[in-house]
This record gives C-alpha cells, sequence and structure tokens, in this order.
C-alpha cells in the first residue's frame, strides 16, 4: 500500500514537474522574450535587406549604364571633329588657321620639289605628304605627348583628392586642391570641371566630361567613380583609392609592354630608315644614276610605289606591336 501511494505520489510530481517545464520555464527563463525579439529583429533586419539589395542593383544598372556609354563614346572616336582634335592637343587654334598653315606647309613642299627638279609628279605627292599628312601627324604627336604629361600626373592627384577627403574637405575643394598645384595640363582639364561645375552643372557631369577634352581610359574611369557616388553615395574615398591604385598598375602594365616591344620598335625604325639613308649615301656618290628616280616619269613611279609599299609596311609592323589594354 505505501508502494502504491509512493508510486502515485512520483507520477503527479512527474507531471507536475513536466507541465511546469513546458509552460511555466519559457516564461520564467526569459527564453520566449528572446524568441519573439529575434523574430522583430528579422522582421525590422527584412526590410533593411531589402533597401541594401536594391541598392546594389541600382549601383550595378549605374555602372552598366556608365560601361555602356563607355562603349559608345569609343565608337564615336573615330569621328572626332577638327576643332576637338585641337583642343585635346592643347593648341587654342580654330579649324581656319589649321587650314591655312597645311596650305602653306602643302605649298612651300611643292615649290621646293619643283625647283629641286622633282618633276611635278613628285612635287605633287610631296605637297599632298606635306600639307595633309605632316600636319596631322604633328597634331597627333601633339595630343599622345599631353595625355602621356595627364597619365603621369593623374594617380598623384586621385592620392590628393583621396586625403583631402578623409580629411573632410569635400570633393569639390579637393579637385580645387588639385587645380592649384598639379602640372599642366591636368591643371587646365581640373579648372575646366571646376568652371563647368561654377555654371550650375552636377559635379559627377563635369568630371565625366573630362573624356570630352582627354579621351583616355584612365580618364572615363575617375569620370564613372564620381559620377556613380554622386547619384547613388558610397564611400568615395575608398573607390578613388581604388582608382588609384589601378591607375598605377595600369602604368605598370604600360611601362612592362613597352620595355617587351622596344627590340621590335627598334628593328621596324631601322629597316624603315635603311632605304632613305643608302638612297641619299647613293646620291652623295653618284648623284646621276640615283636621279632617275625624280627626274625620269618612270623613276618617279618606281619612287611613289616604293614610297607606298614602305608606309604600308611601317603601318603594319607598328599595328603588330601595339597593344591595347
Amino acid at each position: 500500500m505505501n508502494m502504491q501511494v509512493l508510486a502515485l505520489a512520483f507520477l503527479a510530481t512527474a507531471a507536475v514537474g513536466g507541465i511546469a517545464w513546458v509552460f511555466l520555464y519559457p516564461m520564467l527563463s526569459g527564453e520566449r522574450k528572446a524568441e519573439s525579439r529575434r523574430a522583430s529583429i528579422g522582421r525590422a533586419d527584412a526590410p533593411a535587406a531589402k533597401q541594401a539589395e536594391k541598392s546594389q542593383r541600382s549601383r550595378r544598372e549605374q555602372v552598366e549604364s556608365s560601361l555602356k556609354d563607355l562603349e559608345a563614346r569609343r565608337a564615336q572616336e573615330k569621328s572626332v571633329p577638327l576643332n576637338i582634335r585641337l583642343s585635346q592637343a592643347g593648341l587654342d587654334w580654330t579649324t581656319q588657321k589649321f587650314w591655312i598653315v597645311s596650305g602653306v606647309v602643302a605649298g612651300v613642299f611643292f615649290f621646293g620639289a619643283l625647283f629641286g627638279g622633282g618633276g611635278l609628279l613628285g612635287a605633287a605627292g610631296l605637297a599632298f605628304a606635306g600639307g595633309f599628312g605632316l600636319p596631322r601627324w604633328a597634331l597627333g604627336f601633339l595630343k599622345k605627348r599631353r595625355e602621356d604629361k595627364f597619365l603621369k600626373a593623374l594617380p598623384d592627384a586621385v592620392d590628393v583628392i583621396v586625403r583631402g577627403i578623409k580629411a573632410g574637405l569635400p570633393l569639390f575643394e579637393s579637385i580645387k586642391v588639385v587645380a592649384a598645384d598639379a602640372p599642366e595640363p591636368l591643371r587646365s582639364e581640373f579648372l575646366a570641371i571646376i568652371e563647368t561645375q561654377a555654371i550650375g552643372m552636377p559635379l559627377g557631369d563635369a568630371c565625366s566630361r573630362l573624356y570630352d577634352r582627354m579621351p583616355l581610359p584612365e580618364a572615363n574611369f575617375f569620370g564613372i567613380v564620381v559620377s556613380i557616388q554622386q547619384k547613388s553615395g558610397g564611400n568615395l574615398s575608398e573607390a578613388l583609392g581604388n582608382l588609384s591604385k589601378v591607375l598605377r598598375d595600369r602604368k605598370k602594365m604600360k611601362e612592362k609592354i613597352q620595355a617587351m616591344s622596344m627590340e621590335a620598335k627598334a628593328s621596324a625604325g631601322i629597316i624603315g630608315s635603311l632605304p632613305p639613308i643608302v638612297m641619299f649615301l647613293v646620291y652623295l656618290t653618284t648623284p646621276g644614276y640615283i636621279s632617275l628616280l625624280w627626274t625620269h616619269p618612270t623613276g618617279q613611279l618606281m619612287l611613289v610605289g616604293c614610297v607606298v609599299w614602305m608606309s604600308i609596311g611601317i603601318m603594319v609592323m607598328k599595328k603588330m606591336i601595339n597593344f591595347d589594354f
């Protein structure tokens, strides 16, 4: 009898303890409150996660849009007007002045070859080369030299902007610092950004227009970074710091490619300069033998053919040793 009472008491106690464990322990221990807090935090984090995903999608769409603009600009590079090419070369000439100078150069080459005994056909060929080819070559040379100076100073300028932003300066004031202390042509280009922004254009669009005056991928990268930050926000100092690293890496790659292709360029220069040097030396020793090339009609035709084939060979070799990256 005592054993039955004890068994029933034990079972009743276990049943009461189980019921208390199931229903009372979560409330007394705070477990239910913790679950409700976790649920509320999860509900609060859901809109933030959706907002972050939406912001990331917006930035991705803006990057894609900017890259499409880059491709469109590269497609338009083939038909750049002459006045823009003059500004890209750093000249303040008008198109009329350029054509006048080209005409004067063509006239000098024509009369110089005509009075030198080169014949009418040779004089016309030299006039065409001097009036049409030489000024455009000089324009391309000035443009390339100006772009090299710009690329040399751009990474340091971006570093100055990054330090200014980290020190608490606005982006516009940091660009002013670069425009005040940077060498040419970087100074004039950043001054153009400041002037464009001063007349009411947004700073992102003003930086994007840098590519129109300086058609380089590095300039377009700078415009894209600033434009996207102005539209969607973000850590600008970190983005510009990464851009500075990319610019320096591209500069190292360019120098490495230049060193690797220097042998081919030297070979092209030697092969291309041998025919005119040999012709000049033959003219010094036996002028009557070589003068048939520009006094006789067949010789003039042969000379024009040699110039054409040599030019084609030089352009093919130049295409082979120039790398786009």
